[in-house]
């Protein structure tokens, strides 16, 4: 079997632990523009992995100039919660992109972030060295999860694998589940760090379900057995 040589991670809830950071960002954004956060907290936790900005189209229905006011204050609320420190990397995660990348495969991290809310996880994390390369929804033109726009970028701009079955993709949400099936991935990975447990993330096409991350290097290994 051909080796897996590119695996495209989620961050938060699959490489970063930001303990529920995601639903205060969003309280506080909804609180903000005067709305009640209660009324829309299950459709943002139905949808995480999602790009945000998709995620306020939605809940304030299809009116743009208040979903970009919401996603500024989301980020603006999350980016503050990143620089008072409350977010870490998901244990043995670090560890476990160090040995995927010691296995000769290159590693993508990507988010449903601005990319200016990534760039600070990754600051706050001292990650930015870390791997190859980080995406975030702009940089795939402008669709995120569950679209496999940022998967297919990660192969373009990598050119680490010379077919989608060679793809790794891993993350803690039915959208991660869904873009990595979506983009042809040999193995698409669920992580039960994060927001989805077992059972969603195989209604969404998870074709493995780990612990955590950790575990991945593993699997891949095993995989090509």
């Amino acid at each position: 079997m051909k080796k897996q040589n590119l695996v495209v991670l989620d961050m938060a809830g699959t490489t970063v632990a930001d303990d529920g950071l995601v639903e205060q960002a969003f309280t506080a954004a909804a609180g903000h523009l005067g709305e009640d956060p209660a009324t829309m907290i299950d459709y943002v936790r139905a949808t995480m992995g999602e790009s945000k900005i998709s995620v306020f189209r939605h809940l304030f229905g299809g009116d743009e100039a208040r979903a970009q006011k919401a996603n500024l204050a989301f980020e603006a609320a999350y980016g503050e919660l990143v620089a008072d420190g409350l977010i870490a990397p998901v244990p043995g995660a670090a560890e476990a992109i160090a040995a995927l990348r010691d296995q000769g495969r290159t590693v993508v991290l990507t988010t449903g972030f601005a990319r200016v809310t990534q760039d600070a996880i990754l600051d706050a994390l001292g990650w930015r060295d870390l791997v190859e390369l980080t995406l975030c929804p702009a940089d795939a033109g402008g669709r995120g999860r569950p679209y496999p726009d940022m998967v297919l970028a990660a192969l373009l701009r990598t050119g680490a694998v010379d077919d989608v079955r060679r793809l790794v993709v891993a993350g803690d949400t039915s959208y991660d589940m869904l873009s990595g099936v979506r983009a042809g991935a040999g193995i698409v990975a669920g992580v039960l760090t994060g927001a989805h447990d077992e059972a969603a993330l195989k209604e969404h096409g998870a074709t493995h379900v780990l612990a955590s991350v950790a575990e991945l290097p593993g699997l891949i290994r095993e995989y090509e057995a």
